[in-house]
C-alpha cells in the first residue's frame, strides 16, 4: 500500500452511506483498510460495502440509529467480531438544523440535532476507548464543521453541537496523548452533499445568515473532505493531536 499504515487496520466510519462517509470509506479501503460502514440508511449502507467489495476490498455494514446505545454497541462488536478491534473511528454522522435563530429553537429540533452530532459521536468514541486503550494506540477523527468555527454558518443547535465536537475532540487529545490515541476533527466549509436536503430555511436565523454566505467559496466534493480524514488518521500525522483542520477553501480566514 502506501505506507500510510492503515493495511489491514480495523476502521468505523459513521454515516458511511452517502456523502463524506461514502467518500471516506472507500479511502479507508483503497489504502487497504477493513471497514465497517454504520449508516441509518440500509441501502446506502450496502451499497457503499458492494463497491469496497467489488474493489477487492473489506467491508460490513451496520444500520441503525447511532443516537441509540444499542446500535452503538452493534457497531463496536461488529468491528471486534469481524476484525478483531478498532484502529480507527470516524465520527462523520450527523444531521442540520434549518438555521434556526436561538429564541426560535424548539426543544424537538434541539434535542435531536445535539442527540445525533454529538451525543452519538460521545457515546461511540467512549466505546472504542477501551479496546484501543488495551492496544495502546488509536486514531479518532472528528467531522466538525465551518459552524465549529464561526457562529455564522448554521443555527444555534448545530453551531453549538459542532462546536460541542470540537471541545471534545481536544479533550480526548489532552487526555490520552500518552496512550498512544490521537484525536483530530475535520471542519468542512461547503461540500456537496445532500445534508440540507428537506430542510426549509425561513425565519430570522436563515434571514440573517444567508447574507453571510457569500464567502462559502468554491463547494468541495466529499473525496476532498475524505483525503484529510484518512491523513489525519494515518502514520503521516503520528503527529498531529487535537487540531481542527478547516477544509473550507479559506471560508474560515475571510
Amino acid at each position: 500500500m502506501s505506507g500510510s499504515g492503515l493495511d489491514s487496520s480495523s476502521v468505523i466510519v459513521t454515516g458511511g452511506g452517502a456523502g463524506i462517509g461514502r467518500a471516506t470509506a472507500l479511502k479507508f479501503a483503497a489504502e487497504g483498510a477493513r471497514v465497517v460502514v454504520a449508516d441509518l440508511d440500509a441501502e446506502g449502507a450496502r451499497t457503499v460495502v458492494e463497491e469496497i467489495t467489488a474493489a477487492g476490498g473489506t467491508a460490513v455494514a451496520v444500520v441503525g440509529d447511532l443516537s441509540e446505545q444499542t446500535v452503538v454497541g452493534e457497531v463496536v462488536a461488529k468491528a471486534l467480531d469481524a476484525f478483531g478491534g478498532v484502529d480507527v473511528l470516524v465520527n462523520n454522522a450527523g444531521i442540520m438544523d434549518a438555521m434556526t435563530a436561538p429564541a426560535d429553537v424548539t426543544d424537538a429540533e434541539w434535542e435531536r440535532v445535539i442527540r445525533i452530532n454529538l451525543t452519538a459521536p460521545f457515546r461511540l468514541t467512549r466505546a472504542v476507548l477501551p479496546h484501543m486503550l488495551e492496544r495502546g494506540k488509536g486514531a479518532i477523527v472528528n467531522v466538525g464543521s465551518e459552524a465549529s468555527l464561526r457562529g455564522s454558518a448554521a443555527g444555534a443547535a448545530y453551531t453549538a453541537s459542532k462546536h460541542g465536537i470540537v471541545g471534545l475532540t481536544k479533550s480526548l487529545a489532552v487526555m490520552y496523548r500518552t496512550s498512544g490515541i490521537r484525536a483530530n476533527a475535520v471542519a468542512p466549509g461547503g461540500t456537496r452533499t445532500a445534508i440540507t436536503s428537506g430542510l426549509g430555511f425561513e425565519g430570522h436565523g436563515p434571514d440573517t445568515l444567508m447574507p453571510l454566505m457569500g464567502n462559502i467559496g468554491r463547494l468541495a466534493e466529499p473525496e476532498e473532505q475524505a483525503a484529510v480524514i484518512v491523513f489525519l488518521a494515518s502514520d503521516a500525522a503520528s503527529s498531529i493531536n487535537g487540531a481542527v483542520i478547516a477544509v473550507d477553501d479559506g471560508w474560515s480566514a475571510v
